[in-house]
């Protein structure tokens, strides 16, 4: 019988000593939910990283909280939120496990992948991305790319993970504090001035991944080369390698300019989804 390293404060929930993944900030490992008999993910985010910050302590364990409410096909379960120790201490947070890891490790091992069912996949983040926006209050998540969407791909289900770095955003509309990876983050993300539509134009890199199967800026070796040739508005070299005409449109749309950009809600309505909302409406239900 393998044994807990730690269990929650409830006693439901135990945590495996390994690694399912980590971050910068956090770690992900495996663990189990005595309750509900499932395995899950036990993440975990120092906060001496944070220490010399109460304000961003008390911020991140509020997000946390928020992602507790969330109720959305397509938007990682979370489970249980609680704090360990001091300033010193940790946030832990249980979530759903994917049985297939991350979109970017799944396209890479199944190279061979419809245009279809490519657009299903993004049909699938824009629903959990128009439910995010269209919440009271508005949730950017801000990191969104390949990486941090993950797949159960016995029944081709994707979903959004990784919100715990989300800005939740008043009635203003304006979020402050830049995080992200560069190669997927919006120009008026580095002028910290935004709205959710920075969301749209790393789902449109997302799609640019996972067409090309190769992260945006590639070409670049350097943060700051990336930074420069976003800010300018240079596109990414894959761009010119989506051979699909219908395809590149569609991406190109995603990164326009911020006010150009459509909403979650446009985009899921655009004709390029018609195939499989006609399919949808020509399946027989039981």
């Amino acid at each position: 019988m393998e044994a807990f390293v730690e269990v929650d404060p409830t006693g439901r929930f135990g945590r495996y000593s390994d690694l399912l993944g980590y971050g910068a900030v956090k770690k992900v490992y495996r663990a189990f939910d005595q309750e509900e008999g499932i395995e899950v993910a036990w993440n975990q985010v120092r906060l001496r990283n944070f220490s010399d910050d109460p304000v961003l302590i008390n911020r991140l364990h509020s997000e946390v909280e928020l992602l507790r409410t969330l109720n959305n096909n397509y938007i990682i379960v979370c489970y249980s939120v609680w704090k360990d120790g001091g300033r010193g201490g940790t946030i832990n947070f249980i979530t759903e496990v994917c049985t297939s890891g991350n979109l970017r490790d799944y396209r890479k091992k199944h190279r061979h992948v419809s245009i279809k069912a490519l657009k299903k996949w993004s049909k699938q983040v824009l629903e959990g991305l128009e439910y995010l926006h269209t919440h009271d209050p508005c949730i950017i998540h801000r990191d969104l790319n390949c990486s941090n969407i993950f797949v159960n791909g016995n029944i081709g289900q994707v979903k959004i993970g990784d919100l715990g770095l989300a800005a939740i955003v008043g009635r203003s509309h304006a979020a402050h504090s830049i995080l992200g990876t560069p190669e997927y983050m919006a120009p008026e993300l580095y002028e910290e001035d935004y709205t959710e539509m920075v969301d749209i134009y790393s789902f449109g890199m997302c799609l640019l991944e996972m067409v090309t199967m190769e992260i945006p800026y590639s070409e670049c070796d350097s943060i700051a080369k990336i930074y420069k040739k976003v800010t300018m508005g240079i596109k990414p070299q894959s761009l010119n390698k989506v051979t699909d005409p219908e395809v590149k449109a569609f991406i190109e749309k995603c990164i326009a300019q911020p006010r150009a950009r459509p909403s979650a809600t446009d985009l899921l309505n655009d004709p390029f989804f018609f195939e499989l909302s006609n399919e949808e409406e020509s399946t027989p239900v039981n």
